[in-house]
C-alpha cells in the first residue's frame, strides 16, 4: 500500500529581484517516509522548504496538505498546519531549561505548568528515542542535546511534517547515526520527514526518496533503493562527475609547522586550548577533526596571531623546512607576514572575517596585500585580474567583478575566498571548513585546489566536518577533543568510527597515539 500524500507542491516559483530562486517546482511529501531534497548550492532547495515553513510566500503555485489547499504566510501558520522546521542555526534561548525553550510561544489551556509541560515532553522522548532533561540549561547542552530539544520543539507542537536543514552537519558519526534511528521511529509513527543534506552517504542509508533540484527546477524523484552516488550526481549537476577523491603520497615531506604546549583561555577563563602539540609538514594535507567548538577554530587563530596563547606555547614556523626557525607567538599578523611566513587561512565565518560584504571581488583581491605597494595609490589592476581568474576558474557565478559579494549565494562567497588564499602561494595553507554548504560538485573543485598545493610542497592544515572526507582526503588526521589532542591517525588506516570514539573522548588514547 502506498503511502498517504502529506504535503503537495504544484508550480512553485519564488524570486528575489532578478534573480529565480524555484521555477515552477512540483514536489510530494508522503506521511510514514524520509525523503531527501538534493542540489547544488543555488539550486532552490532551502527556498522551497522555507515557503513550506511559512518564512517565504510563494510568487505562484500551490500547495496542499492532506489533499486540502491551503495558504501558509507565516511560520506560525505552519505550525497550526503541522509543519515545523529545524534549522541549521539553532533558535533556543540559553539561560532557559528545555521545557521552558518548548513552552515558549505555546498556547496552553489553564495554568502554566512546567511539571505538565516535563511530563509532556518525557513522553515524547519515550516514544521516539530522544534522551533530554527538561530542566537542563541550554548553555550546558552540547550540539547534539541542543538539535534534540529543536526536533521534541516541534513535535511538542503537534508537527506531523519535519523538515531538517543539515541536520548532521556539526554531529560525529554516533551522534548522527542516533538521530537517523530516531527519524526511523518518527517515520514509522506516521511521521512526513524532509531531509535537506549535501552527505550523499546519508541520503542513500536513510531515506526512501530522493527529490533532485538543478538551478531551482524540479528534474525528478527516485526510489533511492535505485540510486547511487553517481547517479544522484549526474542528477544534480547535469552532467557525469568523477568522485574519487585523489589523494597522492607525500613526496618527501619536509618540517613547516611545529606547534607545542598551545595553550588559549577565553574570557570566562576556560581553557579552549589545552596543551596542543603537533607537527605540520610541507608536502602533506593534515585534517583536524573535531565536535564543534572543541578549539578546532581557535588553533587556526593562533597559529594565524588571532589569539592571544599562555606563556609556554611555542608555534614555530620552518620557512627552509626543519633548520632555521621564527617563533610565531608574540607577532601579529602583519608582522608574521613580513617575515615571509605565508600563512593562508580561510576562516568558518566567510563574509564576518574573512571577505568585506560590501565590496566587490576586486576589491577583496586587494584586501590581502594592499599594505605592500610603494605608490600613494592601491593597485588595482592586478587584484582585477586575479578576481577575474578566479570567477572563471571556481565558476563563480556574479554578474561582474565589482558586484558586493553579500549578494552571491554561500557556495559562491565561499569560492571567491578560497581562490584569494590559494592565489597568495602560501607555504602553510589552513583552512576551517572550506567546503561548508558547498555542493558535491564545487567540493571537488576545492579538494583538487588543495591537492595541488600539497604537490607544491604546501603544508595544508584542512580542518572538516565530514568524516568521509577526511579520511578520503587527509594524510594524517588529529582529533581535538574539549581542547585537547586526543589521537593523531593515519588517514589511510583510520575508521570513522575510531576518530567518532575520539571525538567524544570514550575511547583511552595511548601515549604512542599521539606522538609524531
Amino acid at each position: 500500500m502506498e503511502p498517504k500524500v502529506a504535503v503537495l507542491m504544484k508550480g512553485i516559483s519564488k524570486s528575489f529581484g532578478g534573480v529565480v530562486a524555484n521555477k515552477n517546482v512540483d514536489l510530494e511529501i508522503r506521511h510514514g517516509e524520509i525523503l531527501s531534497v538534493l542540489g547544488e548550492n543555488g539550486s532552490g532547495k532551502t527556498t522551497l522548504m522555507n515557503m513550506l515553513s511559512g518564512i517565504y510566500y510563494p510568487d505562484k503555485g500551490q500547495i496542499f496538505i492532506d489533499g486540502k489547499e491551503v495558504n501558509i504566510p507565516s511560520p506560525k501558520a505552519a505550525f497550526e498546519l503541522g509543519i515545523g522546521m529545524i534549522h541549521q542555526h539553532f533558535k533556543l534561548v540559553d539561560v532557559f531549561s528545555a521545557a521552558e525553550n518548548i513552552a515558549l510561544g505555546c498556547n496552553e489551556k489553564g495554568r502554566y505548568s512546567i511539571a505538565k509541560i516535563s511530563e509532556k515532553i518525557k513522553n515524547i522522548c519515550d516514544k521516539y528515542g530522544f534522551d533530554i532533561d527538561p530542566a537542563q540549561k541550554v548553555y550546558n547542552m552540547s550540539i547534539s542535546q541542543k538539535q534534540t530539544l529543536e526536533i521534541v520543539k516541534v513535535l511538542y507542537r503537534g508537527s506531523k511534517v519535519l523538515i531538517l536543514d543539515e541536520p548532521t552537519a556539526v554531529l560525529t558519526p554516533q551522534e548522527a547515526k542516533r538521530l537517523f534511528n530516531v527519524l526511523v521511529n518518527m517515520k514509522h509513527d506516521g511521521k512526513a520527514i524532509v531531509i535537506i543534506t549535501h552527505k550523499l552517504q546519508e541520503v542513500l542509508s536513510v531515506s526512501d526518496r530522493v527529490s533532485i533540484l538543478r538551478k531551482g527546477e524540479y528534474i525528478g524523484t527516485v526510489n533511492t533503493k535505485d540510486a547511487t552516488e553517481l547517479s544522484l550526481t549526474e542528477m544534480m549537476v547535469g552532467k557525469r562527475v568523477e568522485l574519487d577523491i585523489e589523494r597522492p603520497v607525500p613526496q618527501d615531506p619536509v618540517e613547516r609547522l611545529r606547534v607545542r604546549n598551545l595553550t588559549c583561555v577565553n574570557p570566562d577563563g576556560r581553557k579552549i586550548l589545552n596543551d596542543v602539540s603537533f607537527t605540520a609538514y610541507g608536502g602533506e594535507i593534515l585534517g583536524i577533526a573535531g565536535i564543534s567548538g572543541c578549539g578546532q577554530k581557535e588553533l587556526l587563530e593562533s597559529i594565524a596571531g588571532l589569539q592571544t596563547v599562555e606563556e609556554g606555547g611555542h608555534i614555530e614556523y620552518y620557512p627552509k623546512g626543519g633548520t632555521e626557525k621564527e617563533e610565531l607567538i608574540g607577532k601579529t599578523p602583519v608582522q608574521i607576514r613580513r617575515l615571509g611566513v605565508s600563512l593562508s587561512f580561510v576562516p568558518e565565518d566567510r563574509l564576518g572575517m574573512g571577505l568585506v560584504g560590501s565590496m566587490g571581488m576586486a576589491e577583496n583581491m586587494m584586501l590581502k596585500n594592499y599594505s605592500d605597494g610603494t605608490s600613494f595609490f592601491t593597485e588595482t589592476k592586478k587584484p582585477r585580474e586575479l578576481a577575474e581568474k578566479i570567477m572563471k576558474e571556481l565558476e563563480v557565478v556574479t554578474p561582474g567583478v565589482d558586484t558586493p559579494v553579500r549578494r552571491l549565494s554561500g557556495g559562491n562567497v565561499q569560492k571567491v575566498l578560497v581562490g584569494r588564499e590559494i592565489a597568495s602561494s602560501p607555504t602553510v595553507l589552513m583552512t576551517a571548513y572550506a567546503v561548508r554548504g558547498l555542493d558535491i560538485n564545487t567540493s571537488y573543485t576545492i579538494y583538487r585546489l588543495l591537492n595541488e598545493q600539497k604537490k607544491k610542497g604546501v603544508a595544508v592544515i584542512y580542518v572538516g566536518e565530514d568524516l568521509d572526507v577526511l579520511l578520503a582526503l587527509c594524510d594524517r588526521i588529529l582529533v581535538l577533543c574539549a581542547g585537547r589532542v586526543s589521537g593523531i591517525l593515519d588517514g589511510r588506516t583510520a575508521t570513522k568510527e575510531e576518530i567518532g570514539l575520539l571525538m567524544t573522548n570514550t575511547k583511552s588514547v595511548l601515549e604512542e597515539d599521539v606522538q609524531e
